[in-house]
């Protein structure tokens, strides 16, 4: 008589596949908030370790830092994000947010998201404009960029997996009047990514831009009237407002092994918005 055999359970014979981005420390500038919160959260889900940079405020930080970490320890982890302030239109605070990212956990830096920005709520046509809010707009979004850029070139890891994503704006194509200085902004961050990606020849560093359209966030409700909020809705083919949650899975892709063809580029995710 043949002798019987007991089947293995597959739960026991095979592993679950190593999440993309397991190990690998990521800085999310504008992290704390919004569009960057969500990038934090999902590169997390996706197994990086962070580091949440925020400039005013560390509360909502420190909840993104907690939630984060209270996931790691339910599953016997060690603590997996860390909250750093910096101003990213300070070279010298750039420069600390690197280190600090650098001596906080045991792996080499893998990717850069430069999330932080500011709007400009007045909407001001370009003629009634401040040019102090232009200098301010500028600083944050086009020398944050820059600076957060500057430094990742030189410390992200080469040979594979180092990745620069910066958050620019749909807004740069859609060019809606009361948006000069910040679609200005944003634009010059898209044309010195894509300079930066051909500059990064021989590391394997990607440099890429990823473009939202509306999205409904605390920045985007600044400011703006019920109409404002109506018409960004009625000009979505898709008639809604885009979430943070539609922008995050995008960075997760390009931030993982899977996206390193997509290189110099600035990819839209605006729902058919422009």
């Amino acid at each position: 008589m043949a002798a019987q055999t007991t089947a293995i359970p597959p739960s026991l014979t095979t592993q679950s596949p190593p999440l993309p981005l397991h190990g690998r420390v990521a800085i999310v500038t504008g992290g704390s908030r919004g569009i960057g919160r969500a990038i934090a959260l999902h590169l997390a889900s996706l197994g990086a370790n962070l580091v949440v940079n925020y400039n005013s405020s560390s509360i909502q930080s420190d909840l993104v830092v907690a939630l984060i970490n209270s996931r790691s320890a339910s599953q016997s982890q060690p603590p997996r994000a860390i909250s750093v302030k910096a101003d990213v239109s300070d070279p010298v605070q750039v420069k600390s947010l690197f280190d600090a990212a650098e001596s906080a956990f045991n792996s080499p830096l893998y990717v850069l998201v430069n999330a932080a920005g500011i709007l400009d709520s007045s909407y001001s046509p370009i003629q009634n404009s401040s040019t102090d809010e232009f200098d301010r707009t500028f600083a944050v979004n086009t020398r944050g960029a820059y600076l957060c850029c500057k430094e990742a070139a030189k410390r992200l890891k080469q040979g594979g997996g180092g990745r620069i994503i910066c958050v620019t704006s749909s807004s740069t194509v859609a060019l809606r009047p009361g948006f000069g200085a910040y679609a200005a902004s944003k634009a010059a961050v898209e044309a010195m990514v894509k300079i930066l990606a051909k500059e990064l020849r021989g590391t394997r560093i990607t440099a890429n831009c990823v473009a939202p359209g509306p999205i409904a966030t605390d920045m985007f409700y600044e400011g703006k009237s019920e109409e404002m909020v109506k018409m960004a809705v009625e000009q979505s083919p898709l008639e809604r407002l885009g979430e943070p949650e539609d922008v995050a899975p995008l960075v997760g892709f390009l931030a993982s092994d899977a996206g390193e063809w997509v290189n110099g580029q600035v990819v839209r995710v605006n729902g058919g918005y422009v």
